[in-house]
């Protein structure tokens, strides 16, 4: 499923391993499908100590691989981080992008959207013991961490808090460890994730979220600009995967254990 240019400037998707371009743009059984994901959130992505890659992104990206006739043991997972994902897709380096990627008008000048497959919230994590941040207000001159590149900087900055002092790092693992010890005061980012870092085995009873639902996070599937044909053949993927259970499923197997209370399956709206 990699992308070639011709002389007619022509953009087309085409088979890994096949020769020359061209291909009929959908993938058949035995073919190989690159996707990146992330590989530090617990219950979106997170690669375990052997070396398998775990959560609601990867069991989202195996059934779509699975309905493009891609087994499991045919997908390359390539690890990324927020500021590099339309990058990826621009240069063809992979097939899809799953990775608690939030579809937003700027993203969609450059990249493609299949989706929603999943509605988060912007939110808070602090330390259990600090009863001092209630609500956005309460961030003005207080350190507020976030991720480089991430829509939840990007609404601090612009909206929920512009006088917080915002400090970026560049995964949620170091904004914990800054959470954790008093380096910063608050960490923010969509509550999904947030969940599955308060509900890990060491971090249990350390943390807690506030509870502001401060945005709404479209999680779409990226693919590569204007193409219409794999983004549609995602979407039905989707569909099918809400409608057999799948995706409830995949769900709480991720999410059960920290008590998150979760939105419904979003309505796929990226069909145009």
């Amino acid at each position: 499923m990699r992308r070639c240019r011709g002389a007619s400037a022509l953009v087309v998707l085409v088979l890994t391993g096949a020769a020359g371009c061209g291909g009929s743009g959908g993938a058949k059984d035995g073919d190989q499908l690159t996707v990146a994901v992330r590989d530090d959130l617990p219950g979106i992505g997170l690669r375990g100590p052997d070396g398998e890659y775990r959560g609601l992104d990867i069991d989202v990206a195996t059934y779509v691989a699975g309905q493009l006739g891609v087994s499991k043991d045919r997908i390359t997972w390539k690890a990324t981080v927020p500021a590099v994902r339309e990058n990826l897709l621009v240069r063809g380096d992979v097939d899809l992008v799953v990775a608690s990627y939030s579809i937003t008008d700027e993203r969609k000048r450059k990249v493609s959207f299949a989706g929603p497959y999943f509605l988060a919230h912007q939110d808070l994590l602090v330390r259990t013991d600090d009863t001092s941040i209630k609500g956005a207000a309460d961030l003005n001159s207080r350190k507020l961490c976030s991720v480089t590149g991430s829509t939840s900087a990007q609404n601090v900055k612009e909206e929920l808090a512009p006088k917080a002092d915002l400090q970026e790092f560049s995964s949620p693992t170091e904004c914990l460890t800054g959470l954790e010890n008093k380096v910063v005061d608050a960490l923010t980012n969509d509550d999904a994730i947030l969940a599955g870092f308060a509900a890990q085995r060491a971090h249990r009873g350390k943390f807690k979220l506030v509870g502001l639902r401060l945005s709404d996070e479209r999680y779409g599937i990226g693919v590569a600009k204007s193409d219409t044909a794999l983004r549609n053949k995602v979407n039905k993927a989707l569909r099918k995967m809400v409608a057999d259970g799948s995706w409830d499923r995949a769900v709480r197997k991720h999410f059960g254990p920290a008590r998150f209370d979760h939105e419904q399956a979003p309505k796929i709206t990226e069909t145009g």
